[in-house]
């Protein structure tokens, strides 16, 4: 509802979707900056991604390594950096998620692409 039964301050609202605006580039450099790992095998292989998912280090323990059976460190691999990709998405929703909530549905600013 709207004080006084007026029509909402353009001024206003334009300012608040500056500042949510800012917040979520804030929180966005923030997670780029993040890393979170991902580990598969009891720790053999693991995964380091940013916040935003990319992938920045891949640590292969000697014991993972068998010339005979490379598709087992293939599948560590995948592994590791699906669970570094599962932590950086948790990490997404914890940042980003009270920004965006206020965006969406009809409590929200149209327009915006949340």
């Amino acid at each position: 509802m709207i004080p006084g039964g007026g029509q909402p301050n353009m001024q206003q609202l334009l300012q608040q979707a500056q500042k949510m605006q800012q917040d979520l580039a804030n929180a966005q450099e923030e997670l780029a900056r993040t890393e979170v790992e991902g580990q598969a095998g009891g720790g053999l292989v693991k995964a380091t991604v940013t916040g935003s998912g990319e992938l920045r280090a891949l640590v292969i323990d000697p014991k993972a390594v068998d010339p005979e059976d490379t598709e087992t460190l293939a599948d560590l691999i995948v592994a590791a950096v699906q669970a570094a990709n599962e932590n950086a998405q948790a990490l997404q929703q914890q940042k980003l998620g009270p920004l965006t909530q206020g965006l969406g549905g009809g409590s929200g600013i149209p327009g915006l692409p949340f």
